[in-house]
């Protein structure tokens, strides 16, 4: 059974820090595209970040140069560093996995079950 499992989100204050992680099972993920992807409540899910497994990452506007995207493949797993965190991430962070480099939901096979960032004021 294929299975992506996030872990690390929590309440932080604006300005701190998380560190997200993601643990692939079930299968190798190391030719996929590794992906994270946020919803806020009320909001469409929306892409953070990829990394190839050539490892070339991409991120979208809102996460460029606060956060970084890595991965370990001999762990089956990935990261995601976020810094300089606002109240206007919070959201709940969700792993996917797919073959394609598009940025899309629809470009994703695999996905965890989230896990909640909520940053303070």
């Amino acid at each position: 059974q294929v299975q992506l499992v996030e872990s690390g989100g929590g309440l932080v204050q604006a300005g701190g820090s998380l560190r997200l992680s993601c643990a692939a099972s079930g299968r190798t993920f190391t030719h996929f595209r590794m992906g994270w992807f946020r919803q806020a409540p009320g909001k469409e899910r929306e892409f953070v970040g990829a990394i190839s497994w050539t490892g070339d990452s991409t991120y979208a506007d809102c996460a460029t140069g606060r956060f970084t995207i890595s991965r370990d493949f001999a762990k089956n797993t990935l990261s995601l560093q976020m810094n300089s965190l606002k109240p206007e991430d919070t959201a709940v962070y969700y792993c996917a996995a797919g073959l394609t480099a598009a940025s899309t939901t629809l470009s994703y096979d695999y996905w965890g079950q989230g896990t909640q960032v909520t940053v303070s004021t």
